[in-house]
């Protein structure tokens, strides 16, 4: 299937605002970034979050629904679990990279410590039992809880497919029983092996917008039609709510300050609170009636790669998580200067589109010879290709070149390391025939540490 034919076949629209979400989530998690107070979260009760769990769902309906009903519910629950497989996997990437950027960053700059900073020591002092709580979900560090989260949601799939078998009230019942139940007996996950702490976004609070999205995606709940009444009342209700968006510039009465502590509960992100949700539909029905007959534009070539940062979601979410942790080592080396948040916020956008153009060039298997286009006559010697006698390919000198280049630097990397391993070896010999003693008293201490490891 050509790309231009697979674009026929993708909701355009829901990998566009996906690829939004990723660049804002970007910017929001760049620590201590200045450009924070511009993206949406400051001016609303909804932020990307919600924008990116609604899609999720959509998207699920669209890719598991025809599973559901092609194969069964049991092939398509299976597909449903292999999915939560990768999420599973690509959470522990994600915790063993940001871990790996910690470790770099205390071991370049030295300060601040980064490994503290993103609260991990307790995993680096007590890695056994991290561990442990890790891979069994029990510790969850609030950077990382929104994979554990999706992962959740996405096992109730099948439960709401079954039901849906019965009755479509009742596959429309659960989410909803799910979330009363939530503040009904404060259910939640324990994010802290030490502690009561529950994951920053609980999952039984917010599987509701997921279903909702979900429920929109299956086609269980038609979008409201262009009704006036209805377009007034959701722009009235998004601009009433600005007062009480987490931006305190936006409070500068009394009367709005207490009005915001009294319907925090209402306004919660951990727990989904039912006017988040609220404001999530209202400006959703007024993108749609806004987007209406202009999709288009969709297809030109300027948003192709925010499109493409949609379709590839999960990879390029841990892209963007890891790129932002890194974003803020830069701000905390160079500063905060105009020049610097310019280049981490753009730079980082930037990279990212390039990280999806290049995933979904992978993902087009470019190595894979089209030999109508490829082939050439036979060799003057008439043996042709020895490894492929099949087909001759006409190399293009320059490309080559560069991936000889490339190649070569690849290859020599383990070259150099052991050759620094090697030199690092005889400076401590020659220190220890000179009588370097306290070389000598490193080098047996670092043994008996390792020997402990062992």
């Amino acid at each position: 299937m050509t790309g231009q034919s697979l674009h026929k076949h993708r909701n355009l629209k829901l990998d566009f605002f996906r690829g939004i979400a990723l660049l804002i989530i970007f910017i929001n998690h760049v620590p201590s970034n200045e450009l924070l107070v511009y993206t949406p979260s400051r001016f609303g009760l909804s932020d990307a979050a919600e924008i990116f769990v609604f899609l999720s769902g959509y998207a699920a309906a669209i890719a598991y629904g025809r599973s559901f009903r092609t194969s069964g519910l049991w092939l398509g629950s299976v597909r449903v679990f292999y999915r939560c497989a990768q999420i599973y996997g690509a959470h522990l990437a994600l915790f063993m990279l940001l871990a790996v950027i910690c470790v770099l960053g205390n071991a370049v700059f030295g300060e601040p410590d980064y490994i503290r900073r993103l609260n991990l020591r307790y995993f680096f002092d007590d890695t056994q039992e991290a561990l442990l709580g890790l891979i069994s979900l029990r510790y969850v560090p609030n950077y990382f809880d929104i994979l554990p989260m999706y992962l959740v949601v996405m096992l109730w799939i099948p439960v709401v497919c079954a039901l849906s078998r019965v009755h479509l009230a009742l596959a429309l019942a659960f989410p909803i029983g799910v979330y009363l139940a939530m503040w009904r007996f404060g259910l939640k996950l324990p994010a802290d092996l030490h502690s009561d702490r529950p994951w920053f976004f609980n999952p039984f609070g917010w599987q509701l917008i997921f279903f909702t999205g979900f429920a929109f995606g299956a086609g269980w709940i038609k979008p409201p039609r262009r009704k006036t009444w209805l377009m007034a009342a959701c722009l009235i209700f998004v601009i009433l709510s600005l007062p009480l968006s987490p931006e305190p510039a936006l409070r500068p009465t009394a009367f709005l300050n207490q009005l915001h502590a009294s319907l925090q509960p209402w306004l919660d992100k951990t727990h989904l609170g039912p006017l988040r949700w609220l404001h999530f539909l209202a400006l959703a029905y007024l993108v749609m009636l806004f987007l209406r007959n202009r999709e288009n534009w969709l297809n030109s070539k300027a948003v192709r790669p925010i499109v493409e940062m949609g379709q590839q979601s999960l990879p390029i979410f841990i892209v963007t998580m890891a790129l932002s942790y890194v974003g803020g080592i830069v701000l905390d080396q160079f500063g905060h200067g105009v020049p610097m948040l310019v280049a981490v916020n753009l730079g980082g956008c930037a990279f990212l589109l390039l990280a999806a153009r290049v995933m979904a060039w992978l993902k087009s298997g470019p190595w894979k010879l089209q030999r109508e286009n490829r082939i050439l006559p036979p060799c003057p010697n008439g043996q042709g290709d020895l490894l492929f006698p099949e087909f001759t390919v006409r190399p293009n000198r320059l490309k080559q070149a560069l991936a000889m280049v490339l190649v070569g630097f690849v290859a020599a990397v383990p070259l150099v390391l052991s050759q620094r391993s090697a030199d690092a070896h005889y400076s401590v010999v020659a220190m220890r025939g000179t009588g370097g003693m306290l070389a000598e008293d490193h080098v047996k201490e670092a043994v008996s540490v390792q020997g402990d490891f062992k």
